[in-house]
């Protein structure tokens, strides 16, 4: 491990490539040049990677959304990366790209695993002192398909043309709408519609990304692959509501793996590898726990139910009793280190936070967005001007913000939001579609062992069920920003696309 750890330190820190030149100025209307230019700009650019000098071209802009009447109603933002690399379309891989939220831009992918430059963070992925950097990336999946990164309507620069509009693009449906619309737009402006092509989506991402394939399947648009980072698909996994008992057990090996790491196991479930621990867990939470709560008042083993529940979380056993054993991924945060007044994080429970009071029931904040955010927004910022040369006044939004109303999940009577539906009808009108799932052990915002439990139960034919690969990683919801993790998403990635494409 360390020797692959220092040989990832050494690629990232190589001489980096001689600057782009700068990009040709495009004229503007003076009506919207505080929003950036009115066309597409290109840039060239190259990069030292373990296989050779890659180079290749940035296109970034706006993309129009209009009604059947031709009238505007958005500008989607976008940045597509296509390498110099011998062949046509057909032969050239195609991957969109896009991040969550609801209310994400597409940075974290984007300038976190994916694109030929990365934030600079500490080889954990802890954050790093200022000022923030990006560094080339040659891990970057551009070596093996080409890349278009996605700002839904609210997110990024992408706005709706008025302000009343945004309501159209700002729930499930919507959303799902909007970014179809711009894939298609896309395949034809820049003459792709014979490449082989894939999604990836993290987070909510992954929401969207099922629901384009199923219903774009439908459009005449099929994918070669989709690649889930993050999973979620059926939000009743990870909604703690009254009644739905689900989470607290999906969330519990989750769980477990954060008392681990932070040594608050028994000792001799310290003494064992994470996997070995999370195994035996697994069969306690599906098993033996499940069937406890479902029993309600009516359970007669409870202390023998909380006394286990107390070894794989760290927690004591008078806690559990008051939590009548329902753990609370908030409450779980403050609790599981409280001792030590500390927190651990929601994106990637590895991270500690202190918090102003000990005694709270919830943390003030997540210390695993707290880590990111500085570096990605300041990082964004500057490479989109310096050397992507698109300039704006715009809000860049990275999280949150230009999203102006609650999002519209649909009809309430038709239950939690759930898009593995639209994946599995996808499955069966696309025989050639395969998935890959990402997942990250300490990943409280889309626990792993919920992404398992949703793939058992979406009625998949085994036929089907063998088209989806899973890989599980020693961190959290961006499993990336810890540099070995991000050397093994790039290696099991490249061979997704390599199976997807084999005839």
């Amino acid at each position: 491990m360390l020797a692959a750890a220092s040989l990832s330190t050494l690629l990232l820190f190589a001489p980096q490539a001689a600057p782009a030149p700068a990009p040709t100025p495009v004229a503007e209307k003076p009506d919207r040049a505080w929003r950036g230019p009115a066309e597409p700009v290109v840039t060239r650019h190259e990069l030292k990677s373990a296989s050779g000098v890659l180079r290749y071209s940035v296109t970034t802009g706006f993309m129009p959304l209009r009604n059947e009447q031709g009238e505007l109603e958005a500008e989607i933002f976008f940045m597509a990366y296509v390498a110099d690399r011998p062949g046509g379309p057909a032969q050239r891989p195609l991957m969109f790209s896009f991040n969550g939220g609801p209310g994400s831009s597409s940075v974290w992918l984007h300038l976190g695993a994916l694109g030929p430059k990365r934030v600079k963070m500490q080889p954990d992925g802890a954050m790093p002192a200022p000022p923030y950097a990006l560094v080339d990336n040659p891990h970057t999946w551009l070596e093996f398909t080409d890349l278009v990164f996605i700002d839904p309507v609210g997110t990024g620069y992408s706005r709706p043309a008025k302000p009343e509009l945004g309501k159209k693009f700002w729930g499930l449906q919507g959303d799902l709408d909007s970014v179809g619309e711009f894939i298609r737009l896309y395949l034809g402006r820049h003459e792709r519609w014979s490449s082989p092509l894939f999604l990836v989506g993290e987070s909510y991402g992954t929401t969207r990304a099922a629901g384009l394939a199923g219903q774009l399947v439908d459009r005449g648009i099929a994918f070669n692959g989709v690649l889930l980072v993050s999973s979620i698909l059926n939000f009743q996994t990870a909604r703690f509501t009254k009644g739905n008992d689900l989470p607290y057990v999906l969330f519990l090996p989750t769980y477990t793996a954060t008392a681990w790491y932070h040594k608050q196991l028994p000792a001799d479930l310290q003494a064992k590898p994470v996997q070995e621990v999370l195994k035996e867990v697994r069969g306690f939470a599906e098993g033996d726990y499940q069937a406890a709560l479902a029993k309600g008042d009516r359970l007669a083993e409870r202390e023998a139910i909380r006394d286990r529940l107390a070894r794989f979380t760290g927690l004591s056993t008078e806690y559990l009793e008051e939590t009548d054993l329902r753990i609370q991924i908030q409450r779980f945060c403050k609790e599981l280190l409280r001792g030590q007044k500390r927190t651990v994080g929601r994106l990637d429970s590895r991270f500690q936070g202190i918090d102003a009071l000990a005694a709270t029931d919830t943390p003030d904040f997540d210390p695993s967005m707290a880590a990111i955010r500085p570096p990605y927004t300041a990082a964004l910022n500057d490479y989109v001007r310096r050397e992507l040369g698109f300039r704006s006044d715009l809000h860049y939004w990275i999280l949150g913000g230009g999203i102006g109303q609650p999002w519209d999940f649909g009809n309430a009577s038709a239950g939690f939001p759930d898009t593995s539906e639209a994946l599995r009808s996808a499955f069966s009108k696309n025989p050639s579609m395969r998935v890959f799932v990402a997942s990250g052990y300490y990943d409280l915002a889309t626990p792993f062992f919920a992404t398992e439990y949703t793939l058992a139960h979406m009625g998949l034919d085994p036929s089907q069920r063998e088209r989806i690969d899973t890989a599980e990683y020693e961190a959290g919801h961006m499993m990336y920003i810890h540099e070995q993790e991000l050397v093994d998403l790039r290696r099991d990635a490249e061979a997704f696309v390599k199976k997807a494409l084999a005839k």
